[in-house]
């Protein structure tokens, strides 16, 4: 991972971001984070949220910050800004109603098999996924994330760890499929196009798909403790961690962007 002021940003269009520990510290947007996305707007950047949360978070921050979309449950449903109307779709234009049923059993079968796992605070506000607590209101070790995400795996589900909850689902998209075709509904943007002139900040396993897309793929600080796991990790490193970090993606961005972004 290179330092982020190595970063060549004059052909970026836009920036893609993480939620939890990139713009967050404990639980908690950094102020400095949100003034750099307001900057980054003020300059012209187009902004969209890429997170684990739940769609019902999706659907209130792309209606009050100010983004131009936001993605929920790592690619599984997005919200898409059309002047003051949000435009929702799912994950290969499927109807996750489908698999209702199937995440119930998934997580009844977690329960009983785990007696350390806990759904997340805001699994109520999920349509494409089920999520465990591992790291937001409790400590779960690695070995038991481990065993309980295996468990999901043997009954057909897809995982995803982030540093906070532990995911389980059955659609097939994640982060950076989601972020192409987000582009390509807004902006007419080629999956191509899109990895090449746009940024991406993240922190942790579950930005994988989105490392490995984008060419200028950034990581808050905080994500050196996943290196060893990361295939590849992000091609440039922030000086510090969580929401500090992020600023400085955006003011490595913006220092070099030029006027012919």
């Amino acid at each position: 991972m290179r330092p982020v002021a190595e970063l060549q940003s004059a052909s970026l269009r836009g920036v893609f971001s993480d939620i939890d520990d990139t713009l967050t510290h404990e639980g908690v947007v950094v102020e400095e984070a949100y003034a750099a996305l307001l900057r980054a707007r003020k300059a012209g950047l187009r902004v969209v949220l890429v997170t684990g949360r739940p769609a019902g978070w999706a659907e209130v921050l792309a209606s009050v910050w100010p983004v131009d979309a936001a993605i929920a449950e790592n690619g599984g449903i997005a919200y898409l800004k059309r002047g003051r109307r949000l435009e929702r779709i799912y994950f290969a234009d499927g109807d996750p109603a489908r698999d209702a049923s199937r995440l119930a059993d998934l997580s009844a079968e977690i329960l009983r098999a785990f007696p350390f796992a806990v759904r997340t605070d805001d699994a109520t506000l999920r349509i494409t996924d089920i999520a465990f607590d591992i790291g937001e209101t409790q400590q779960v070790p690695i070995r038991d994330v481990d065993a309980m995400t295996a468990r999901m795996r043997e009954l057909g589900a897809l995982t995803l760890v982030s540093t906070v909850h532990a995911h389980g689902y059955y659609h097939g998209a994640d982060k950076a499929q989601m972020s192409a075709r987000v582009a390509g509904m807004l902006w007419n943007e080629t999956p191509e196009d899109v990895a090449e002139h746009y940024a991406f900040v993240g922190d942790s396993p579950n930005d994988q798909a989105a490392f490995a897309f984008f060419k200028s793929s950034i990581g808050v600080a905080n994500v050196a403790r996943y290196q060893a796991v990361l295939k590849p990790p992000p091609a440039y490193i922030t000086p510090s961690a969580n929401g500090h970090g992020f600023a400085e993606a955006i003011e490595a961005i913006l220092a070099n962007r030029g006027s012919g972004a």
